[in-house]
């Protein structure tokens, strides 16, 4: 085991060389998978993130964990080089300075070695056949592009009554049955990436994921997939385990998760989100005022009812709905201000 640390300057490099993401190399000949976990002073969390990943049940699989410490100040780098002198499994670090999970990320595709790329997350624990799953996945499947799954709780306590199945985006819960199917233009369901793994060359052809969605950064990717004319699989064998923050357990978690989610959906310029057909008014489609109308009054009518876990699901739709148009009306407003991007 080797712990590696790339400056600024290599990576640097690398990035300006992206088209050279999909090219076979005798070193990726060698490896089959490549897992990067990227992580922000979060050393305990990740300490148990390694260990998932070193009892892997994939004797036949020859696979690297590329660890990015995206700019950490805590003991990181101490906990990756404890496991990476441990002699159990390839582990390497990587600082990337550039704050945000796409740096994190991207510099994890542009430093590691192998044909398929795995992600998940420091706070996510991996079941024992998690690599050798997607490794399987992915070599039965050869139209796939990428494969994902389920990412079920682990908590310290019950769930507050309000988080129902509606609730899960803010805690990063993935599940969507027991059976496979394709993710598609057609299906636009997101595969998260605490639980996914792609064929290095789609980084190759679509780009690596964008830095200036600081949220939904797998989703825009996987809407440019889509657009390429490519897909995904949900694979529910395909399992991980991830802690739930106390902190996300709070309503005011939630509401700014789901304004913050409609302004980044707004950015990603997904088509399914794009529906036009009643019009738009200041770059917002016509069903999304919609929305927010209903959601807003079923936000006050249950409430009046004493109804507060229905107000609050209200709420957080008609918050999503607040952070899109939001998004919208400033893009608008500032490349026209004499307000003709308004007209129909």
């Amino acid at each position: 085991m080797t712990a590696y640390c790339y400056c600024t300057v290599e990576l640097r490099e690398a990035r300006e060389n992206i088209k050279t993401v999909g090219e076979p190399s005798k070193v990726r000949e060698r490896l089959d998978v490549s897992v990067v976990i990227t992580s922000y002073n979060r050393a305990e969390a990740l300490r148990r993130a390694l260990e998932g990943l070193c009892r892997q049940d994939a004797s036949k699989l020859r696979y690297e964990v590329v660890v990015v410490d995206n700019n950490s100040t805590d003991a990181t780098r101490a906990v990756v080089e404890s496991f990476a002198m441990g002699g159990n499994q390839e582990i390497r670090y990587l600082f990337e300075p550039c704050q945000g999970i796409a740096h994190g990320r991207n510099a994890g595709i542009l430093a590691s070695r192998a044909p398929i790329v795995a992600f998940t997350d420091d706070d996510v624990t991996v079941a024992t056949d998690w690599i050798a799953t997607l490794k399987r996945a992915l070599d039965a499947n050869p139209e796939a592009d990428c494969v994902g799954g389920r990412v079920v709780p682990r908590t310290d306590g019950s769930l507050p009554s309000w988080v129902s199945r509606h609730h899960w985006g803010p805690l990063a819960i993935l599940d969507y049955g027991d059976a496979p199917f394709y993710v598609t233009a057609r299906r636009r369901l997101c595969l998260i990436t605490a639980n996914a793994a792609f064929r290095r060359d789609v980084f190759g052809r679509i780009g690596l994921f964008a830095p200036r969605m600081v949220a939904l950064s797998d989703n825009e990717l996987l809407v440019r997939l889509w657009r390429s004319g490519g897909q995904g699989l949900y694979v529910p064998a395909l399992k991980v385990v991830s802690d739930i923050i106390s902190d996300r357990l709070t309503k005011g978690y939630h509401r700014r998760w789901h304004q913050r989610h409609g302004h980044f959906s707004a950015l990603m310029q997904d088509e399914a989100l794009e529906d036009t057909r009643y019009g738009r008014l200041l770059g917002v489609p016509a069903w999304i005022y919609r929305t927010a109308v209903e959601a807003g009054a079923g936000w006050i009518g249950w409430s009046l009812r004493g109804n507060f876990d229905q107000a609050f699901l209200h709420e957080t739709r008609f918050r999503f709905a607040l952070g899109f148009m939001r998004s919208r009306w400033r893009e608008v407003l500032s490349r026209d201000p004499a307000g003709v991007a308004s007209r129909p």
